[in-house]
C-alpha cells in the first residue's frame, strides 16, 4: 500500500507539469511545418524539445513503474502507456512521436477525476484538430498532386473530415494523407456518438429526477391525506358521531 500510494502521489504532482511539456511537444512539432522557411537553428530546437519531452515522459513511465506494487500488472494494464513510449524508439518519426504523446497525455488526463466528460470532448476535439491539420499538412504539402498547401487549407480540411462532410474541395493525395482522413474520420463518428450519448444520458437523468421527485409528492400527498383522515377520525370520536 505504502508504493502504491507513492505511485498516486508521483502521478497527482506530475500531471501538470506532463501537461505543459505535451504543450511545448505540440509548439515544437507545428513551428517546422507552420513555418517551413524556418531556420536550421530553429528546427534544431524544436528537434531537441520534442526528444526532451520524450524523454521527460519515458522517465515518468519508468519511475511510475518502479513505484507499483505489482509491476507485472502495470505493464498490462498500462499497455498503451509502454507503446507509446516504445514506438518513437521502433519508427523514429516526427509524426509518430506526436500520436505517441498525444495518447499519454490523454491516458494520463483521464485519470484525473476532477476533468468531466464534457470537458475531455473538447479537448479531444482541439487536439485532434491540431493533430490533423499540422500532420496532413506536413505531408501533403510537398506532394506534386497535392492541394492541401497551406495551414487554412489543412484546418478547413480537418473540420470538413472530422464532421464527415467532405466536401471535396480539398483531399489527401498520399498514402499516409489517406490514412490520417481515415483516422480523423472514425474519430470524428466516436466523439459525435460520445456527445449524443451524454446529451441522452443528461436527459434521462433529468427525467429520472423529475419521476422521483413526482413520485416523493405523491407519497407526501398520501401520507398527509391518512393523517387528516386519522384526524377526522379523533375528531369524530370526541364528539361521539361516526365517522364517514
Amino acid at each position: 500500500m505504502q508504493q502504491q500510494s507513492a505511485q498516486l502521489r508521483w502521478e497527482q504532482h506530475t500531471q501538470r507539469p506532463l501537461f505543459g511539456l505535451a504543450l511545448a511537444f505540440a509548439v515544437a512539432y507545428a513551428v517546422p511545418i507552420v513555418r517551413p522557411d524556418a531556420s536550421r537553428t530553429v528546427v534544431d530546437v524544436c528537434t531537441a524539445v520534442e526528444w526532451v519531452v520524450w524523454g521527460a515522459f519515458a522517465v515518468d513511465y519508468v519511475i511510475r513503474l518502479v513505484l507499483a506494487e505489482r509491476r507485472l500488472v502495470f505493464v498490462r494494464t498500462h499497455w498503451l502507456d509502454l507503446g507509446a513510449v516504445l514506438l518513437p524508439v521502433l519508427q523514429p518519426m516526427r509524426l509518430l512521436r506526436l500520436v505517441s504523446t498525444l495518447l499519454l497525455v490523454g491516458q494520463r488526463a483521464r485519470m484525473a477525476s476532477q476533468i468531466r466528460l464534457t470537458t475531455y470532448v473538447a479537448g479531444a476535439v482541439v487536439g485532434l484538430l491540431m493533430f490533423g491539420s499540422l500532420a496532413v499538412l506536413s505531408v501533403e504539402r510537398d506532394s506534386p498532386d497535392g492541394n492541401i498547401k497551406t495551414l487554412g487549407d489543412a484546418v478547413w480540411w480537418s473540420f470538413t473530415t472530422m464532421t464527415t462532410v467532405g466536401y471535396g474541395d480539398h483531399a489527401p493525395t498520399t498514402g499516409l494523407g489517406r490514412m490520417l482522413a481515415v483516422g480523423l474520420m472514425l474519430s470524428g463518428i466516436a466523439l459525435l456518438g460520445v456527445v449524443t450519448a451524454n446529451i441522452a444520458a443528461w436527459f434521462i437523468a433529468r427525467f429520472e429526477k423529475d419521476d422521483v421527485e413526482e413520485r416523493r409528492q405523491t407519497e407526501a400527498i398520501r401520507e398527509l391525506t391518512e393523517e387528516v383522515r386519522a384526524l377526522r377520525g379523533e375528531l369524530a370520536a370526541l364528539k361521539g358521531t361516526p365517522v364517514e
